[in-house]
């Protein structure tokens, strides 16, 4: 495993990173042997990030099959971070370079297995393996602990409160959420997440100005640790994410196990992979429409409680354990060949 992930906290990439070495380790212990940032020989490289000395190593011997991680493409970048010419385009042709210099590639959200082949890569070197979240770390709480939860995170107990996760950026829909938060000054709302990438985060004089002074119903609370975030979930009454590109966040995943309801904005990615166990808005007055809907409707809300638990099931470590060693034992047999 190549992995930079984990030193830039409360970004979707490293929560997947995470997972993926959690579940390897407890369920596959005595069948991989696995070291993470080693560059002795190995059967399988897997780069899970496009670092320029992860970029090197597969020109060494000894990397056996190459694996790429597809997180993001170029187009998915627009709205997260700042970057100027000419550095933006020569970053973008590097991180296909990166794509193109793999064997295989996994990406989690197939989707982007058309996109990809517009960058040159054929299909057949394309396999797509949803994330999928641990049930011991997200899961549904009773009433009782969630009041509990609400004490300990200032959260108010007689209000309808909604969740957003994710980095503090234009392209996660900050700015609509903010938007929503002033129409609606009866509910609470919450960001969970910060500016992870600091001053090239896009958007970030602007937004860092709000963080600082939100409207009063609206908390900011900063990156929390990974181990914490299930506390926040599980204290709330509806996950909402207005991203306007995604892959496939890990912030769903966690909603849903842990049996929020969830509201996105309409893109036609999610219809791939969670079809119509969400409820949707294709613009800033149709997510305002659902959010007085959910928050007057407690038929509607349990309705879609039900929904994420079926994403939950069908995303569930158990379901995911199984692809992801057979996809391994795949790909050492075709370094063997």
């Amino acid at each position: 495993m190549f992995s930079s992930a984990t030193k830039v906290k409360g970004q979707g990439v490293g929560s997947a990173y995470t997972e993926l070495i959690g579940l390897l380790q407890r369920h596959f212990s005595n069948v991989l042997e696995i070291s993470c940032n080693n560059y002795s020989r190995a059967d399988i490289s897997h780069y899970h990030t496009v670092d320029p000395q992860f970029y090197l190593s597969t020109f060494f011997p000894g990397r056996g099959r190459k694996i790429g991680y597809v997180h993001f493409l170029p187009e998915t970048l627009e709205g997260s971070l700042k970057l100027v010419q000419p550095f933006k385009t020569i970053f973008y042709h590097y991180v296909i370079s990166f794509y193109r210099r793999m064997d295989q590639l996994v990406v989690v959200n197939p989707s982007f297995i058309p996109k990809l082949a517009k960058y040159g890569i054929p299909a057949a070197r394309v396999t797509y393996i949803p994330n999928f979240v641990s049930k011991k770390l997200f899961h549904p709480v009773d009433k009782t602990v969630k009041n509990e939860l609400q004490k300990q995170l200032n959260i108010p107990s007689n209000k309808f409160v909604i969740l957003g996760v994710g980095q503090i950026q234009e392209r996660k829909g900050v700015f609509d959420f903010i938007k929503l938060a002033q129409q609606f000054p009866e509910l609470h709302f919450i960001w969970v997440g910060g500016f992870s990438f600091g001053r090239i985060t896009d958007g970030y004089d602007q937004l860092k100005k709000i963080v600082k002074n939100p409207p009063h119903n609206l908390q900011f609370t900063g990156i929390v640790e990974r181990n914490k975030m299930g506390d926040y979930y599980d204290a709330v009454d509806l996950f909402f994410l207005p991203s306007f590109n995604e892959l496939f966040p890990m912030s769903i995943l966690e909603a849903a196990s842990c049996g929020l309801p969830i509201l996105l904005r309409d893109l036609s990615l999610y219809q791939a992979i969670i079809k119509d166990d969400y409820l949707a808005g294709k613009d800033i007055q149709q997510l305002g429409e659902r959010i007085s809907e959910l928050s007057q409707n407690s038929q509607l809300l349990n309705e879609y409680r039900f929904k994420a638990a079926q994403i939950a099931k069908a995303y569930s470590e158990e379901n995911l354990a199984g692809q992801w060693l057979d996809f391994y034992i795949q790909q050492s047999r075709l370094n063997k060949k």
